[in-house]
């Protein structure tokens, strides 16, 4: 549930795009980055989920990008406020 609820919103907002094709989706580690267009604004999103408080999401350092590990341990509540902040942040940079 956690990984789909993640990965809807991956494939729903046009800023993220998921690093995976869906049929090799980890339903463990999601990792995705900023999109065409979008790329110059990694660093932003970070900060901007940062600031709420969702650490540990920068991707690889030499991939870049972001990757949220969704292990047991991550409640469900932990993925729907990384969704939450992912919508906040595309509607900051609709504007």
């Amino acid at each position: 549930a956690k990984a789909d609820l993640l990965y809807a919103e991956i494939d729903r907002n046009p800023i993220f795009v998921g690093t995976a094709v869906p049929e090799d989706r980890s339903i463990m580690n999601v990792c995705f980055v900023m999109a065409t267009g979008y790329e110059g604004l990694e660093k932003d999103f970070l900060a901007f989920a940062t600031e709420r408080g969702l650490d540990g999401i920068k991707g690889h350092r030499s991939v870049g990008g972001f990757r949220a590990s969704i292990y047991n341990a991550m409640p469900i509540e932990g993925v729907q406020a990384l969704v939450d902040a992912m919508q906040a942040f595309e509607k900051q940079v609709a504007k």
